[in-house]
């Protein structure tokens, strides 16, 4: 009755807007793309779409059938690509996602010795999901989730491979520069310069900030860690990164970390795999080079 061929129309038209973009995009004519939903429809006794004049509007049942194809269709693409890769002697791809903008410097130190040592396997590295990380784990749009905040859910697993220090940032001019440690009132006049993520998933706001009901006088996103670390620099304001980031940078940028608050906010990078896929050789490879690089590095950050 309901085959994957439903679940990519219904995609289709999600995406496209109309069923003559989506038979375009699926490589079928229109009308074999509109007889294989009414013929749908007829066997499950309910309506998929409401016509309303050229635009189709989903009813319940079609948002509920465009959920499964949200779920099941990456998993169809992943199985394909993976007989592929089998049909041509290859090991697979590990589809990395990323939920910490300054990890991209840490996933390439592991990168280049995974790669390396895995010249079989390729790395596909993703930082937008339509889900966000844990609906992309959970829906086989990656294999791994790089963040510094794991979510624990039945299904997943989650391994701390980096702690780190998650410092104030400020110019070599700035007057909390000879500062031991800053508390939250003090950055109530600066310019907090930050990634463009949710406020309460950056640590300096939920950890720091907010507990203390102080925000900062601007909040300003800045996507690229070079560019934040420039503005700080020129005394554009104040930003909040990982101890090691900031001590890599320091002399080519003339920044300098301090400590936020008198104990600090301790930090981990965690990668999340599904427990499904733990005793994969590739997948546990990336984990095992992940840890020992960890100790290597131990005591710096």
């Amino acid at each position: 009755m309901l085959d994957r061929t439903h679940l990519a129309i219904i995609a289709a038209v999600e995406r496209q807007g109309t069923l003559t973009a989506a038979a375009s995009e699926l490589c079928l004519t229109q009308s074999a793309l509109s007889h294989s939903m009414r013929k749908l429809e007829e066997q499950l006794g309910t309506d998929v779409w409401l016509r309303e004049g050229r635009s189709l509007r989903l009813t319940p049942a079609g948002q509920y059938l465009l959920s499964v194809a949200n779920r099941v269709l990456p998993q169809f693409s992943l199985a394909e690509e993976r007989m592929r890769q089998f049909a041509r002697g290859e090991r697979g791809t590990l589809r990395i996602g990323m939920e910490c903008h300054p990890c991209n410097q840490w996933l390439m130190k592991i990168a280049s010795a995974y790669l390396a040592n895995w010249p079989d396997v390729d790395l596909d590295v993703r930082q937008k999901f339509q889900f966000g990380g844990i609906g992309a784990l959970f829906g086989h749009d990656i294999d791994m989730l790089v963040t510094p905040d794991p979510l624990y859910k039945t299904g997943l697993r989650f391994v701390p491979v980096f702690d780190y220090e998650q410092v104030l940032v400020v110019g070599l001019r700035h007057p909390l520069r000879k500062a031991s440690f800053v508390m939250p009132e003090q950055l109530a006049d600066e310019t907090l310069i930050t990634y463009p993520v949710e406020v309460e998933r950056l640590d300096i706001f939920a950890q720091f900030l907010l507990p203390a009901g102080i925000t900062p006088k601007r909040h300003k996103l800045i996507e690229t860690t070079e560019i934040m670390l420039q503005m700080v620099a020129s005394g554009r304001g104040v930003a909040a990164l990982p101890r090691w980031l900031v001590e890599e940078n320091e002399s080519r940028f003339d920044v300098a970390p301090i400590r936020l608050g008198k104990q600090g906010v301790a930090k981990q990078i965690c990668l999340g795999i599904r427990e499904s896929d733990a005793d994969i050789d590739y997948v546990r490879a990336f984990v095992d080079l992940a840890l020992a690089h960890s100790n290597a590095k131990a005591g710096v950050r």
